[in-house]
């Protein structure tokens, strides 16, 4: 099978308000994530995913988009984003950049011309009611907004808003609007970008087919064919939090989505961790349709959101957020957790490199979010999602090494006291420690990016007696891999059982090991993978 890039890629996601400040005017910006590229180069990063740098009023963090072809000043000049796309393709790392279509910020010029006019062109780009209407669907951010309507005294009628009332949401069956969005990839596509996540992509079908979702899925179709013919290797990366008998409608018959962000894997990862039992995310694996030649799915274990515990048994939810949030404020919407992996961990980086082998050990693209590499920490004082959107900590210096502003101005507060405070998590610290949780994680991504055959198709999840350990066997281009990963802090043996390890080579492990044989050790919180030549090849 042959493969693409983004089937094989190492994803970096960032959010350039708070990565690097390269003018000290207390917000990261474009230039910043320049200056660290090298960096970010050699954590084995083939893509850097953007969070939204549009002109936006930042009051949902640039998902409020004002203009989708316009940087937001804070960040850069409009030269910057040629400038980053040109560095990073120096560097063989492509760009991947945000989608926000599905809504706008209500400061948009389009949302105040739909106001004035009943009669322009305008009106329709939104979803309007004159006497509101239920909340269906369902607010996303219940116990902030409660409902989807909203009163606009200058339209006089209700707009439709399924996240804050600051963001009305379009109306993606008007081919008008559906022109606008084409505008917007056409122009970031001659630009340079290798791809979009497109935010909020079941709420985009459901809007697009005027809730007939067969309808709606056509509107992938659209972008789809619109992009493939010149740009047959672009990645298109839905938010489809959705049952998993829905996957298929997305991918279509490979002419939708390229990849899934697969939200049930994410969930069921944190439920095998807590329960320290592999069990949960085999079975939840093995639900998966396989998607399309050129498709896959992307895995990761925390991003810039909640992380949404929803659609778990009642037992597995309460036990995970009693687990991993037992305190009222780490909760959020009713429905999931505002920490960020390394204090739900406890600090443990052995557990926390444990959680990446496991990560890169699924049959996907694995993305990471900036900070994880070296264990951030959350700042429960800020509100809602902020939590987990602190400014990335370089050094133990003023300012973290992210800004020389007064801290007072900048995007965010710093983590700037406790166990994981600038002054002890940053990356100066943990690159001259050579056992450090960023070392490991580089070992992990830079092995990984040797295994092309670990993907969906060939996948074969590997049943072994200890519960505690998941096991991955994939199979293809005359070589397969065999990887463990021990989500339990007691060591234990594994027996290979039928499989003949005669020949197998180590290729990554938590620490040295005796030589592979039919009992495999694993310590506490440890992984360890083979490389073995397939029958296929050997008997070639």
């Amino acid at each position: 099978m042959g493969r693409v890039w983004h089937q094989n890629a190492v994803i970096y996601q960032i959010d350039p308000s708070r990565f690097y400040d390269s003018n000290g005017d207390g917000w990261g910006d474009l230039r910043g994530i320049i200056q660290k590229l090298d960096y970010i180069a050699s954590l084995g990063v083939t893509a850097l995913w953007l969070t939204p740098f549009y002109r936006s009023p930042r009051r949902d963090n640039g998902y409020d988009v004002e203009d989708h072809l316009s940087i937001d000043p804070r960040l850069g000049e409009p030269e910057d984003i040629d400038w980053l796309l040109a560095e990073a393709r120096k560097r063989d790392i492509r760009v991947i950049i945000e989608l926000v279509a599905q809504h706008t910020a209500d400061t948009h010029y389009w949302f105040q011309e739909a106001r004035k006019n009943a009669q322009g062109p305008y009106r329709d780009y939104y979803l309007w009611s004159k006497n509101g209407g239920p909340d269906e669907p369902r607010p996303m951010f219940p116990t902030v907004e409660p409902h989807i309507w909203r009163w606009d005294d200058e339209a006089q009628s209700h707009y439709r808003h399924l996240f804050y009332h600051h963001e009305p949401d379009l109306n993606l069956a008007n081919p008008r609007v559906l022109h606008e969005v084409d505008r917007i990839l056409a122009h970031w596509v001659d630009k340079g970008v290798a791809g979009f996540r497109i935010d909020a992509a079941s709420h985009m079908v459901e809007q697009a087919g005027n809730g007939d979702k067969a309808q709606g899925y056509r509107f992938f179709n659209h972008v789809h064919d619109l992009l493939a013919r010149h740009h047959p290797q672009l990645m298109l990366l839905g938010e489809v939090d959705v049952n998993v008998d829905e996957f298929k409608d997305y991918f279509g018959d490979g002419d939708r989505l390229t990849t899934l962000l697969n939200f049930w894997i994410n969930k069921n990862i944190f439920l095998a961790l807590a329960r320290e039992n592999a069990g949960p995310l085999v079975a939840a694996l093995n639900e998966l349709p396989l998607p399309p030649e050129h498709g896959g799915y992307c895995f990761w274990l925390r991003n810039h959101d909640e992380l949404d515990m929803e659609d778990l048994s009642e037992e597995d939810f309460t036990f995970v957020m009693n687990k991993y949030a037992p305190d009222e404020n780490m909760r959020i919407y009713g429905r999931g957790i505002r920490r960020r992996l390394a204090p739900m961990l406890g600090g443990d980086e052995r557990h926390q490199a444990l959680a990446h082998a496991l990560l890169f050990s699924l049959p996907g693209t694995p993305a990471l979010r900036y900070g994880a590499e070296i264990g951030m920490g959350d700042n429960l004082n800020q509100p809602e999602r902020e939590a987990v959107r602190s400014p990335m900590q370089w050094r133990n210096a003023p300012g973290a090494g992210f800004s020389t502003a007064n801290p007072a101005d900048f995007v965010s507060p710093l983590i700037a006291s406790g166990p994981y405070g600038y002054q002890k998590i940053n990356v100066e610290e943990q690159l001259g420690r050579e056992d450090s949780l960023l070392h490991r994680i580089r070992r992990i991504a830079e092995t990984w990016r040797t295994l092309p055959e670990v993907c969906y198709h060939h996948f074969q999840p590997f049943i072994v007696p200890q519960q505690s350990v998941f096991a991955a066997r994939y199979q293809g281009e005359g070589y397969e891999t065999l990887m463990f990963a021990n989500l339990s802090p007691q060591p234990v043996n594994v027996n290979s059982g039928e499989l003949d390890l005669d020949g197998a080579v180590e290729i990554l492990a938590d620490e040295p090991y005796p030589p592979v044989s039919r009992e495999l050790a694993l310590n506490g919180y440890g992984y360890r993978w083979l490389r073995l030549r397939s029958l296929t090849a050997s008997a070639a």
